[in-house]
């Protein structure tokens, strides 16, 4: 190979790995929280994959009534909605939020 070409190729090469490492693909914002008791995955998008959770003693949730929610449709790449109890791990309490699937 000639002294052009290997700089050419080089340079393709670093350009592509730039782009690969800067690209949203390892970005995914899931991150493994207790829900309803249990260790589970919470993403932020339907489209990011979820992680294996390991498991965790989570905090038992205190009894509380659902809160009304106002219908509406869910999220492109989800099928539905609801309302679970997440723990928050700033105040280690359970906060009602809508978490689509």
């Amino acid at each position: 190979m000639n002294r052009k070409k290997v700089i050419v190729l080089t340079a393709f090469t670093i350009c592509f790995f730039l782009t690969l490492s800067s690209a949203d693909i390892g970005n995914a914002r899931c991150i493994c929280t207790c829900m309803n008791g249990a260790n589970q995955p919470l993403c932020e998008s339907a489209l990011d994959l979820p992680p294996i959770c390991p498991p965790r003693i989570c905090p038992i949730k205190p009894p509380s009534i659902e809160p009304i929610k106002l219908p509406s449709i869910p999220p492109i790449g989800t099928r539905s909605c609801r309302m679970e109890q997440v723990l928050n791990p700033y105040t280690e309490r359970y906060e009602w939020r809508e978490v689509c699937r």
